[in-house]
């Protein structure tokens, strides 16, 4: 298993760096998604607004995590319109879950994997088509990432965990 132990931090709510690493991250589920949906059906198959989510909620905690995914979906949908704000509920609610899977995961094992990463969009993943399920009533639709996303939770795992060993290692 391929696993590294990075640094992971926790800033509090009244540390400024919570905010500036949580901009940073916002900046990026900005850009990404951005490239994403210039491909057909790229938003959908690459799932990119969850990528810096995850990465800055395993790195910096739950609470940038939780920063990142609120701000990230809203700020594209006023901005670009992607999501569509009859999405935001489910995108939100999937966001603030892995926010919170990855901050959990990260506090608790203190190094990042495959394996563990894996579990993470899994764990936010089940959780979220649940949630998705709940609030629009069709299971297909609820279970959309995972008929079309595959890519994009791989990218999430595999792009995830070199990010945080190789790219923020401190």
């Amino acid at each position: 298993m391929i696993s590294t132990t990075a640094n992971l931090y926790s800033p509090g709510f009244r540390q400024a760096q919570t905010y500036r690493v949580a901009a940073l991250f916002v900046l990026g589920n900005i850009a990404l998604p951005q490239l994403c949906h210039l491909a057909a059906l790229g938003g959908p198959t690459w799932l990119p607004i969850y990528f810096f989510t995850l990465v800055g909620a395993y790195k910096y905690g739950w609470r940038a995590g939780v920063l990142t995914a609120i701000v990230s979906p809203v700020a594209n949908s006023l901005l670009f319109g992607m999501p569509a704000a009859a999405a935001l509920p489910a995108i939100l609610l999937k966001s603030v879950v892995l926010a919170l899977a990855a901050g959990w995961t990260a506090a608790r094992f203190r190094r990042a994997s495959l394996l563990l990463l894996a579990g993470v969009v899994l764990a936010y993943q089940a959780i979220g088509t649940l949630g998705e399920w709940a609030l629009c009533g069709d299971f297909r639709t609820a279970a959309q990432d995972f008929r079309i996303g595959l890519p994009g939770m791989l990218v999430q795992v595999f792009g995830g965990w070199a990010f945080i060993d190789r790219l923020i290692r401190k």
